[in-house]
């Protein structure tokens, strides 16, 4: 199916990109330290460590029998753009359509050795799910790719031959591209940035690449270093990435390979790490991590992947969100059709010091309890959340202004992504007019649809909406909204606090659902017809700056003139003009000249607006 393109979103739906974009390009911070972290930085691939002992494993789909659910969360209508996509693994007679966007998914080849619905082969993949399959990891030794888990990943010594049944995956749907990751942050840094310093070294890296991905019929290499200058680097690993993938680039250019690399989300990973022009100018794609923003190695309750920034942090907390990363990333060079924004199908889970206390930002002195796949202190599988929501009494906030949920249950405690909010961060994709999105990762997805959805809700909803283009995103309110505190049983329903809505703001409708629908600020006006005009919005407008009296008269974007944190679109559809009303994030302003929320310093007419309105629970408070 054919996407909209980003003209058509920007036309039709609320355009995060002009009230989003650049908003942390030139803020200075600094007066104030960043809370580095040596154990877990902003988006990390883990690799689990592998059983000594390795159990028995067959090369056919894994089949469970689970009991059927009720839960009645909200779900989105059906885009009437597009159909959602149902296709079961290997069903070749009814693939999804074409999309311009393109949806990279990892798949950590560990996840063959967990226990019962948690175990996840080659086969339990489904080959029209994403567009692009990382298989992970292979390892660095002696300057040279190798793998790292000969046994599952090669047929030799009565091995399992994943790599071989992975790359056959295409022989289902020839589009497919497989690629093979090398790294990961059990790699760590020291040897990456080693061999990358030494020219020679490089060499014998390349040759070693170009071998694998012929012996093993792989489309390409995905890097994943852990990270250039960091965890045991040198300064130097900034410039030496940025010529190790020179290399890589020139010699795969021939063959027709493929590059791409899981970069960081963090500020103070990215800075001293990439050279990001030269970085984007190489790669094929930039897959931003953007998740691991907080987790166990904090002593307070963090979401993992938050959207957007509360109003109540301040200084560098306010760069650990999504929309900061992928501004950021944009900000100092990398290309909006390279840049592919990571989303995760895990939470990061806290154990609370005090049950009353089970906020965002409360102390939790350790990680959350492992789950039974997973088996990871401070981490849970989204298969795992959800199953322990259907047995557990769990309650379920949904904070308004990161658009994601977190839940707790006695003193545990999680944040992640659900269908509800992993749509929102898709959007957010199609808005700005990135790649696509990227997955880590496709074995902690509900796979087996054991929590009564489809099997792999989460990735077949970010499918579905880069496929229909939708870039709605409703607007935030101040306060957030919580579940009844029952068990989440399968009779239970779940609230929250927004409805997902596929229409375009000039016809929002709210779907029929049990949840609670916020009211959006986005607003539009359909005046009396008229012809098109060339001028300016009329000097009404100027004198008044009340929304409803502001009539458009030329297509464009305009800012309130009573108030800078306020801007309108006029369109123009056929004879008539539409407004749409909206605000910017909180602490920044619309610059006209850019068409996009900046810091009010870079604006000298709103320079003072923020320290004018400092009106506790005012409207202009955003993320």
């Amino acid at each position: 199916m054919q996407l909209f393109n980003f003209h058509q979103c920007l036309l039709f739906a609320l355009p995060l990109l002009f009230i989003s974009s650049c908003i942390a390009c030139n803020h200075n911070n600094n007066n104030t330290s960043i809370n580095k972290s040596t154990d877990k930085p902003k988006g990390t691939h883990e690799r689990e460590e592998i059983p000594d002992s390795k159990v028995n494993e067959t090369s056919t789909t894994t089949t469970t029998t689970t009991t059927t659910t009720t839960t009645t969360t909200t779900t989105p209508k059906p885009s009437t753009t597009a159909k959602t996509t149902t296709t079961e693994a290997n069903n070749s007679d009814n693939p999804p359509k074409d999309s311009d966007k393109v949806l990279i998914c990892y798949y950590g080849s560990w996840a063959v050795y967990r226990p019962g619905n948690g175990k996840f082969a080659v086969e339990n993949i489904d080959p029209f799910l994403c567009t692009h399959i990382i298989y992970s990891f292979a390892g660095l030794g002696n300057q040279a790719i190798k793998p790292l888990d000969p046994w599952n990943d090669l047929p030799d010594n009565y091995g399992k031959g994943a790599y071989i049944r992975f790359v056959n995956l295409k022989k289902v749907n020839p589009k497919l591209k497989t690629l093979i990751a090398i790294g990961g942050w059990n790699e760590g840094s020291v040897k990456y940035s080693s061999m990358a310093a030494d020219p020679s070294a490089r060499s014998t890296f390349v040759q070693s690449v170009l071998a694998f991905l012929e012996k093993y019929n792989f489309d390409g290499l995905d890097v994943d270093w852990e990270y250039p200058a960091s965890r045991g680097g040198k300064p130097e690993d900034r410039s030496n990435f940025a010529l190790l993938l020179k290399d890589l680039k020139e010699a795969f250019k021939p063959k027709g390979y493929l590059l791409t690399a899981a970069v960081s989300a963090g500020k103070w990973n990215i800075d001293p790490a990439y050279d990001v022009p030269k970085v984007s100018e190489y790669l094929d794609y930039i897959n931003v991590m953007c998740y691991d923003y907080h987790g166990g190695w904090e002593d307070k309750t963090g979401h993992n992947a938050p959207l957007f920034a509360r109003p109540s942090e301040v200084a560098n907390e306010r760069l650990n969100n999504v929309n900061f990363s992928v501004n950021y990333w944009l900000s100092q060079g990398a290309s909006k059709s390279k840049l592919v924004m990571g989303m995760a199908t895990y939470g990061r889970s806290f154990t609370l010091a005090k049950e009353q206390d089970n906020g965002l930002g409360e102390p939790a002195p350790q990680k959350g309890q492992a789950g039974p796949y997973t088996r990871e202190a401070g981490s849970l599988g989204y298969n795992e959340i959800c199953e322990s929501q259907q047995k557990t009494s769990w309650t379920i906030v949904r904070d308004p202004h990161i658009m994601a949920p977190y839940a707790y249950s006695g003193r545990q405690w999680v944040g992640y992504d659900d269908v509800e909010s992993i749509i929102l961060k898709t959007r957010l994709i199609n808005q700005m007019g990135l790649a696509g999105g990227m997955v880590w990762s496709l074995e902690t997805d509900d796979f087996l649809g054991t929590c009564g959805q489809t099997k792999f809700p989460l990735i077949k909803a970010i499918k579905s909406e880069l496929e229909s283009g939708n870039c709605y995103i409703p607007d935030i309110k101040d306060e957030p909204e919580i579940t009844e505190k029952k068990s989440i049983t399968p009779k239970a329903t779940s609230t929250v606090s927004w409805s997902v809505s596929t229409a375009s703001p000039s016809t929002v409708t709210s779907p029929k659902t049990t949840t609670t629908t916020m009211k959006t600020t986005t607003k539009t006006t359909e005046p009396a017809k008229s012809k098109p005009s060339t001028s300016s919005p009329s000097d009404k407008e100027n004198e008044t700056g009340n929304e409803k009296e502001i009539i458009c008269k030329s297509s464009g974007m305009f800012r309130n003139p009573k108030d800078c944190a306020k801007f309108y679109r006029c369109v123009e559809m056929g004879t008539r003009f539409y407004k749409y009303d909206y605000n910017c994030p909180y602490e920044t302003v619309f610059d006209p000249e850019t068409q996009i929320c900046i810091w009010p310093d870079s604006v000298p007419e709103c320079r003072n607006y923020y320290s004018q309105n400092e009106i506790a629970g005012s409207s202009l408070k955003r993320a």
